[in-house]
């Protein structure tokens, strides 16, 4: 798999950042104008574990999508989701090995907030050792986003494709584990999908295209790539997969 050059945010998106946005109508922000603004929370989204400095999570990929398209339109800097490729070879940083520091979990502790350590939270960005590139909480901490449908068998039939495009609403990739799991959920290469029980909690009818209220573990981080697509290519991303995504 090759992937041309981009850059990746150092952090995962914290609320600071990211209710920027969820807030952003009810400030008069002209961003949102022609971007698609979340509805107001029915629960308090960081559900007691912190906001100054913490990850933003709960949000669905279209959400995380949307976030990207108004960030765009507020700096003039073409930002996304990080297609599956992209996050795994910004994850592994130059290494061949299961984690970006080595073979040995062991040393998990150093560099991940996970299951053992993490005191049943989410924990500040950054506060654990970064990769080789200097990447923070890579390894756990939060769940993160990518831009790709889950489809078990993509790369031995990706053929010239940059990401798996969406077909249906689920399932799409997560990567790099969170605070829940286990060290070896958090492994370079370790995949998961999304799924429909993410937001069983939800009461809105139907269910809302903005939140997922049980998968407390969830976040993202966004890519800006050197290369800038035409207009088309950034609605697509902006807009990946069905109405009322996930």
């Amino acid at each position: 798999v090759k992937v041309k050059p981009f850059w990746m945010g150092k952090y995962e998106v914290t609320w600071d950042e990211y209710r920027l946005f969820m807030f952003a109508k009810e400030t008069g922000d002209a961003a949102v104008d022609a971007v698609s603004h979340p509805t107001r929370p029915y629960v308090e989204m960081s559900f007691g574990m912190g906001i100054n400095g913490y990850p933003a999570i709960s949000m669905t990929q279209h959400a995380a999508n949307k976030y990207a398209q108004w960030l765009s339109a507020k700096t003039g800097h073409f930002y996304r989701l990080p297609t599956e490729a992209e996050w795994e070879y910004a994850c592994r940083a130059g290494t061949t090995t299961a984690y970006s520091f080595g073979d040995d979990a062991g040393r998990i502790d150093d560099y991940a907030w996970h299951v053992d350590n993490s005191n049943g939270k989410y924990q500040k960005v950054g506060t654990k050792k970064p990769n080789p590139w200097g990447l923070h909480d890579m390894h756990g901490n939060v769940t993160e986003w990518t831009l790709d449908q889950y489809i078990p068998d993509f790369y031995a039939k990706k053929g010239g494709l940059l990401y798996a495009p969406s077909t249906k609403p689920y399932p799409h990739v997560v990567r790099g584990g969170g605070w829940t799991d286990d060290p070896d959920r958090m492994r370079c290469a370790a995949r998961a999908a999304s799924d429909p029980s993410w937001k069983m909690q939800d009461p809105q009818l139907p269910k809302s295209i903005w939140y997922h209220t049980d998968a407390q573990w969830l976040g993202f981080r966004l890519v800006r790539t050197a290369e800038l697509p035409s207009a088309e290519e950034m609605f697509k991303m902006w807009n990946n997969g069905v109405e009322y995504d996930e």
